[in-house]
């Protein structure tokens, strides 16, 4: 029956249910107490490894060559250990090990996260393949060398083998050999040439951040000013532009260019200036280099692919993220694009495509695709972290049709991105290439299909990730599992149908890139800029001194070197505005003071004055009277006439007004364009109209009739003067007649002054003159400058 109670299906009984439980409690309480020990030995384990020097000595491979060994050849790894510790290590070596091959991209991911992690992979070579120190001091690094024969490493199939080159030595507490320190490295074995091999292209980036302003000079050369002097740095020898053009010449490889950056360097060619502080500008010196280095990038360039990016780099993500919103933005990509190819005609004298679009990094998303090939651009470069493939288990080719008639040339992520931070140092340089050259391998390895791949590293490289990529790339283009082809190869390659064409949702595009893109608000700025432009380019004689380098310079707003350089991006659009406000105030009106008008009708003059040194035309002034009813501009409430004014000049515009009514009117002046924009800011002035009152009218009335009756009194004083004559011959016949006696008598008198025909105008207030005496059809004087009375405050008007 007890036996019963066990079987299945049975219950024990309460006695053997509680015989059982005290069992197994008994019988698990010492395993319970180890359990409980456990982490306190763990915890005393990594104390004590803490504690010692285990892992405490850095292992630095700084070369391994060959890179790819091949049959017969012998293995040299060089580098530095350095005791880190605060013990001394006796009795250490450095060895070689080699692991198992990899047979994934992935394990080598991983091995490369672990690079300096112990144990280390495989038994260790030893014999006399070590380098051997008595003492690592700590602190001191000490020098290593060592040559293996590639026989003795163990390769077996073709693979990426990791190599682990390890420091092993005792200290005064653990005084038994042991592995204190790791590099682990990768070693690539195909020494027979593979079946089918990878096409591989390379893209060569050659660009730079922005260097000219949109200031120029205005003499006839339209000398450009730089905003400082990196340029000429980079390009002088053993500059960043300077190594990447001597490294590139050397490879088989497809140059992708900036044509900013071939303009501002052939700007340099000439007569160019470096902004100083303030306002001040220093003349530039390196006109020679310049000239060098053109001349030495026309001659890698011939014969080979060049890929020419629209005009300064637009960033096209930031574009179709923050951009398309505001009008003209895409019209400035389109421009950015046109340009280009004349560009890279003009100074390299080569043919370059203009069929690619390069988005920051390769991020793609539908709109990102939508803007990069609205400027004609029919295929994207596109990166394989963001159009990704799933569950494939090999790597498709680059090329990738993703619908309307667009093709993705997808770029491969692990091999483009192998030579990005900090590789100034040796090791991380030779670790970066074995890297890369490992994950060209495997990828090759994966299936027996031919395959393009295309590698795209980042646009800026520094001179160190050149050097390293460079050196990778030599390598690669004598291995036994790659070939080279162009870009243009590479996009017309067959693409593979298990590939996916998906493009990934706007959703999906990376955090990190987005937070570094041009906002709304830079784009706002650009298309004030441009509008103003557009305003001012059409009173111009000669639009293109403005509307080249202006137009240039609106590119360079858009430039993806701006990313993360905020700052320096707004005070670069800040600066174009203010300079293009400084040309467009060259032209204007001169202010007028209050004016006197005297008289029913007089002109008004306007000035308008033109700094520049070139003519201004298809300018409108506008003249217009606030109060019609009281003073009229040519007839009517404002009157316009075109103006024209040479370069230094002022021109002066004059405006028939007439006057209904005495009092004060406030009078308008501005300038348009000949499509009703207006044109810089306005003048008002007041206009003052003083002589038609009552009191004017009663003087002139006055004056009219003393001017009547001076004639009549001349009329009457003729006629008695006649009489007179008339009458004196008679007299004399009579006096003859008479006798002596008649002298005797009386006479008439003496005639009276006032009776005298010139005392008599002057009498009666008439002017007299050469011509004699001015009759009242003469009329008054009509200007001010002509009367003789004190003239009135305010300026005078022209009549």
């Amino acid at each position: 029956m007890a036996e019963a109670a066990d079987f299945p299906g049975m219950h024990p009984s309460p006695a053997r249910r509680w015989l059982r439980r005290t069992g197994a409690l008994l019988a698990g309480a010492p395993l319970l107490a180890g359990l409980l020990q456990l982490p306190a030995q763990a915890a005393g384990h990594s104390a004590a490894k803490d504690s010692s020097d285990a892992g405490t000595v850095a292992v630095a491979v700084d070369s391994l060559t060959p890179a790819v060994p091949g049959e017969g050849d012998t293995v040299t790894v060089s580098g530095t250990v350095t005791n880190n510790g605060k013990q001394a290590v006796t009795d250490a070596h450095v060895g070689l090990s080699v692991g198992s091959p990899l047979t994934t991209r992935s394990a080598i991911d991983s091995a490369a996260e672990r690079a300096d992690a112990l144990p280390a992979d495989g038994a260790e070579v030893g014999g006399k393949y070590v380098a051997a120190f008595a003492r690592l001091t700590p602190g001191v690094a000490e020098h290593f060398t060592i040559a293996v024969p590639v026989d003795k490493l163990d390769l077996d199939k073709d693979g990426v083998y990791p190599l682990s080159v390890t420091l092993s030595g005792e200290t005064p507490a653990r005084q038994w050999e042991q592995v204190l320190g790791v590099q682990r490295t990768f070693l690539p074995w195909q020494p027979d040439t593979a079946d089918t091999r990878t096409r591989t292209t390379v893209l060569w980036p050659l660009t730079s951040s922005v260097h000219m302003t949109a200031e120029t000079g205005s003499n006839a050369q339209q000398t450009p000013v730089f905003l400082n002097d990196d340029l000429a740095r980079e390009i002088s020898p053993g500059g960043r532009l300077d190594q990447l053009l001597s490294l590139g010449r050397e490879l088989d490889v497809t140059w992708v260019i900036d044509p900013d950056l071939l303009a501002s360097v052939d700007a340099m060619t000439g007569s160019y200036r470096i902004r100083g502080e303030g306002d001040t500008t220093t003349a530039g010196t390196r006109q020679a280099v310049a000239k060098q280095w053109l001349a030495d990038l026309q001659s890698a360039v011939t014969g080979k692919e060049v890929v020419a990016l629209p005009f300064a780099d637009p960033d096209l993500a930031s574009l179709a993220h923050n951009g398309t919103g505001v009008t003209g933005s895409l019209s400035q990509l389109k421009a950015a694009t046109d340009v280009a190819a004349t560009t890279v005609e003009t100074v390299l004298h080569v043919t370059p495509s203009t069929d690619y679009a390069w988005p920051v990094e390769g991020a793609v998303d539908p709109s990102i695709v939508k803007v990069a090939t609205s400027a004609g651009a029919d295929k994207v470069i596109a990166r394989s972290d963001s159009l990704t493939d799933g569950d494939l288990s090999y790597t498709p080719s680059a090329a990738r049709p993703i619908g309307g008639g667009i093709t993705a040339v997808v770029a491969d992520a692990r091999l483009s991105t192998a030579f990005q931070g900090d590789l100034t140092r040796a090791s991380a340089a030779t670790l970066a290439v074995q890297r890369f050259l490992a994950q060209s391998l495997e990828l090759n390895l994966q299936t027996d299909k031919q395959r393009s791949i295309v590698v795209a590293p980042q646009r800026m490289q520094t001179a160190a990730q050149a050097r390293a990529l460079a050196q990778a790339v030599t390598t690669l283009q004598t291995a036994t599992w790659s070939q080279s082809q162009p870009l243009t190869a590479a996009a017309k390659a067959k693409p593979d149908p298990r590939a996916s064409t998906t493009v990934p949702s706007k959703k999906a595009y990376p955090a990190a890139l987005r937070k570094q893109q041009l906002p709304r608000s830079a784009f706002e700025e650009m298309a004030e800029t441009q509008e103003e432009l557009d305003n001012f380019k059409v009173i111009l004689a000669r639009e293109a001194r403005v509307v080249t380098p202006f137009g240039r310079a609106i590119n360079r707003e858009m430039s993806t070197s701006w990313r993360g350089r905020s700052t320096e991006a707004s005070a670069f659009r800040q600066g174009v505005r203010e300079y293009l406000d400084t040309l467009t105030g060259q032209v204007k009106l001169i202010d007028k003071s209050d004016t006197k008008l005297s008289g029913r009708s007089a002109t008004i003059p306007v000035t308008v004055q033109n700094n520049l040194v070139q003519g201004v035309d298809h300018l409108i002034l506008r003249l217009t009277s606030t109060n019609p009813t009281r003073l009229e501009i040519d007839g009517d409430d404002f009157s316009e006439q075109r103006v024209t004014v040479s370069g230094g000049h002022t021109s002066t515009v004059k405006f028939p007004t007439s006057a209904n009514v005495n009092g004060q009117t406030r009078v308008i002046a501005q300038l348009y364009t000949e499509d009703g924009q207006k044109y810089g800011t306005a003048v008002a002035f007041e206009v003052k109209v003083t002589e038609i009152t009552a009191t004017v009218m009663l003087v002139i009335g006055g004056g009219v009739l003393l001017l009547v009756l001076a004639g009549f009194r001349m009329y009457t004083h003729r006629k008695r003067a006649a009489a007179r004559e008339t009458e004196e011959p008679d007299a004399s016949r009579e006096s003859e007649e008479a006798g002596p006696d008649a002298a005797d008598e009386p006479s008439a008198g003496p005639e009276k002054p006032e009776d005298s025909l010139e005392h008599a105008g002057e009498e009666s207030g008439v002017p007299t003159g050469a011509d004699g005496p001015q009759q009242a059809s003469d009329g008054t004087p009509d200007t001010a400058a002509e009367s003789a009375d004190p003239s009135g405050t305010g300026e005078r008007v022209d009549r």
